[in-house]
């Protein structure tokens, strides 16, 4: 798909010289960056989602498992 943007040219500038030093089209770093900016933000949007639900529920182990991850070190001293 052809889009239109405006970048501003030091930006412009330094990604031009960024994919020829990566050996790629403009276009392929363009898209690489966008989709890391994409993804870096809907994971944060997950965590966000989490945060919400874990503030209003119980976040302690039970003291039987507790007991029971105890008892799988063994003896072994950290």
């Amino acid at each position: 798909m052809r889009t239109e943007i405006s970048i501003p040219r030091p930006v412009s500038e330094a990604a031009e010289k960024m994919a020829q030093k990566l050996g790629i089209s403009l276009s392929d770093l363009y898209t690489t960056a966008l989709t890391t900016y994409v993804m870096t933000h809907q994971k944060h949007e997950v965590t966000k989602q989490l945060d919400q639900v874990y503030e209003c529920e119980e976040s302690s182990i039970e003291p039987l498992l507790v007991g029971l991850q105890i008892a799988s070190l063994g003896d072994e001293r950290w």
